[in-house]
């Protein structure tokens, strides 16, 4: 196991959600000191104190999940599209005031979404869902290069059908009308893997990546695109 991530300081959040639970195991193989929280990033204040709470790191894992809503374009209601912006979009600049002077002054840091690919192709019945995981990956890579000379690399993994129990748990995967959709609609013929997955993501945060900027980058078994 390559220890490429030897000496780095990882704040995971949503560490029991969605890649969490992967991504802890694997950056802590790579030699990672990992920080996991758990708690809600919802409130207004909250992304401060986590970022307060977990002192000195190298590296933040904005790994931000909720159910996917499947309502009608239509029927979208306020609460639906406050609840999934509130938890997906509105941390991000929170977070981004709250940890980025510190890397500034370090002179160097790393910011890396764990996103979705569903803002990359139309899906319906997934308006409100799609248009937070796109509103995601615009600041991904408006902040990225506003934070290149800083040497703060920010960066985006898109994915979809990749194994997490949050988006694909066992039930959803052993559906046979499921596994025929991975035969019809991935090039792959099955999902990715939560460990390849979370292999690319320790890639991207180790200092083997750091001529990546504001880039988005897709995880999708080769599905990507219209």
């Amino acid at each position: 196991m390559s220890m490429m991530l030897q000496g780095k300081r990882v704040l995971l959040l949503q560490a029991d959600a969605f890649m969490g639970p992967v991504l802890w195991r694997v950056f802590s193989e790579h030699g990672a000191d990992v920080v996991a929280d758990t708690g809600e990033l919802v409130d207004v204040d909250a992304p401060a104190r986590v970022v307060a709470a977990a002192g000195e790191f190298d590296i933040l894992l904005a790994n931000l999940a909720l159910p996917a809503p499947s309502t009608p374009a239509t029927e979208v209601d306020e609460a639906e599209w406050r609840e999934v912006f509130a938890t997906l979009v509105d941390p991000l600049p929170r977070l981004c005031r709250a940890a980025v002077p510190a890397m500034k002054a370090r002179g160097h840091g790393k910011i890396l979404l764990i996103g979705s690919a569903s803002a990359l192709r139309g899906m319906k019945r997934a308006s409100t869902y799609s248009a937070a995981r796109g509103a995601q990956l615009a600041y991904v890579q408006a902040l990225g290069v506003e934070l290149a000379a800083y040497n703060i690399q920010v960066n985006a993994i898109a994915q979809n059908f990749v194994d997490n129990p949050t988006y694909f748990p066992a039930e959803v995967q052993a559906n046979p009308r499921f596994q025929e959709r991975l035969k019809r609609e991935v090039p792959l013929g099955r999902l990715v893997s939560a460990r390849e997955d979370a292999e690319f993501a320790a890639y991207l945060c180790s200092d083997a990546a750091n001529c990546f900027v504001g880039q988005v980058f897709p995880v999708c078994g080769g599905w990507v695109g219209r």
